[in-house]
């Protein structure tokens, strides 16, 4: 078999991957998206995919990652979640990950979050359970928020891949 095409199937492996891990917090999705761009931009000795769409799709993997970040800590900011909140959205996103799969992908976030903010709070009557649930739906949106954006970065540094390589 030739080397080349082993690398060109480690490259599809890593941006199929990378593009479940834009979903799933667990993975580094558009670095892996990246990483396997830049491995069959390699394989072809850089002749179809040039330096200058390498470096393109380095910096959309550099935004999408500022992107993930600001879309959760704006979403979370905006309705005043404290520390605890946020610590517990992530931890909620890879319980509810592991836990009850795929629904608790949507539900550890804004669980988590909410016991966060709750034990930040410690003092558990109507008016702070619903500033937590505010707090956690915040939060939540935020991440949701996160996904798509990298998901439309993705899906666009795979177009522009496409592009340069049939042109």
């Amino acid at each position: 078999m030739d080397p080349n095409t082993v690398y060109y199937v480690v490259a599809a492996v890593l941006v199929v991957v990378g593009v479940v891990g834009t979903v799933l917090p667990a993975l580094p999705g558009l670095p892996l998206v990246f990483a396997g761009m830049l491995l069959a931009a390699w394989a072809g000795d850089f002749e179809r995919i040039g330096i200058p769409m390498v470096v393109v799709l380095a910096v959309m993997t550099l935004l999408s990652m500022a992107v993930d970040f600001w879309a959760t800590a704006h979403g979370a900011k905006r309705v005043g979640a404290s520390r605890k909140a946020l610590v517990g959205a992530v931890v909620g996103t890879f319980a509810g990950l592991f836990v009850f799969p795929p629904f608790g992908l949507f539900v550890g976030p804004f669980a988590g979050a909410l016991i966060g903010e709750l034990l930040h709070r410690r003092n558990v009557d109507r008016q702070s359970l619903g500033h937590a649930a505010k707090i956690g739906f915040g939060t939540w949106l935020g991440i949701v928020l996160g996904v798509v954006l990298k998901l439309g970065i993705a899906f666009a540094m795979i177009g522009l891949f496409a592009l340069a390589w049939l042109w």
